[in-house]
């Protein structure tokens, strides 16, 4: 058991502290950030909070964990917790709310104000393909990979996950390419293992008819693709890809990263989503410790770990 908590920190506390090294730059340029590149933890900058603290990325994640780590699945009091996160300022690093993308507090409106039902919240239009439900489905994968019952059904309960937010197809598919990789990580830790899933992605959803738009992602070639050739902005695909690229590039959690950050824009996020890969791939002992000594708040992190592995761990 302690193996299998310390994967699912890794996988939390790697997307919790990418997410704090990415804050303080979020929306810089590239060629800003080329002259001038994060190397380590620091705070202010674009907001006016200290080092370690993340973003609207892990708070609406901690959210999800917080009713995950009952043993329960309830789309409903997951989207009650994002309430709480968006209108109380529960599950912050300092106890204020500065961050939110607008097709989430789009969807947590609709939920408190309109009573609709949680999975029917996320906005469809093909506009409203940020990256805001790709950036805390992680630990409704982490659920997939603890509770086997749930493998025969995974794709359909990653979808309502997305459509809580994100109900377009395209930000479903990507929610459902990021957990295959997630899985096949957690159970083998290789890049050979991101190659794998990345292959069967491919095959798994040759049908959709999103797949167009990941279909540069899931060709062979990827990998070599030029830093150019990547971008790191909100777009959903952009985000999965540049995560992606950076994963297979680099051979360090911690190069996987500051290389996120460092490709500018979206930063927080990019590099939340690679860095959540990134501990599933190198593990906890990975993360460096001085980053982690920094990093709002992670005792109240690793312990709703525990009782989440705890709880899943009885199914």
């Amino acid at each position: 058991m302690e193996t299998i908590k310390k994967k699912i920190k890794a996988v939390m506390l790697g997307h919790a502290v990418a997410d704090a090294l990415g804050v303080p730059v979020e929306f810089c340029e590239r060629e800003a950030l080329d002259e001038n590149p994060i190397k380590d933890m620091i705070g202010f900058g674009t907001y006016p909070y200290p080092a370690g603290c993340w973003s609207d990325d892990t708070s609406m994640a901690l959210a999800a964990l917080d009713s995950l780590k009952n043993g329960v699945l309830s789309y409903e009091e997951v989207m009650t917790n994002f309430g709480k996160w968006y209108y109380e300022d529960a599950y912050t690093p300092t106890g204020e709310m500065f961050d939110v993308g607008n097709t989430c507090s789009a969807a947590i409106d609709s939920y408190f104000t309109q009573q609709k039902a949680a999975v029917e919240c996320g906005l469809a239009d093909e506009h409203a393909n940020g990256n805001g439900s790709l950036m805390r489905i992680h630990p409704f994968s982490l659920l997939v990979w603890r509770d086997r019952r749930a493998r025969g059904t995974w794709e359909e309960l990653i979808d309502k996950a997305s459509a809580l937010t994100h109900a377009h197809e395209r930000s479903c598919l990507a929610c459902k390419i990021y957990t295959l990789v997630l899985l096949h990580l957690l159970d083998m830790p290789s890049k050979a293992s991101v190659r794998l899933a990345l292959t069967v992605a491919s095959c798994r959803f040759s049908s959709s008819a999103e797949y167009a738009h990941y279909k540069r992602l899931l060709s062979p070639g990827f990998a070599s693709l030029s830093r150019d050739e990547i971008k790191s902005t909100g777009y959903v695909v952009d985000s999965l890809e540049a995560a992606l690229w950076c994963l297979l590039n680099t051979d360090s959690y911690a190069d996987c990263v500051l290389k996120a950050v460092n490709l500018g824009d979206d930063t927080d996020t990019v590099a939340a989503i690679a860095g959540g890969l990134a501990g599933a791939l190198y593990g906890y002992e990975a993360i460096p410790a001085e980053w982690l000594a920094v990093l709002k708040r992670r005792q109240y992190i690793e312990e709703m770990c525990e009782c989440f592995a705890d709880a899943w761990g009885k199914q």
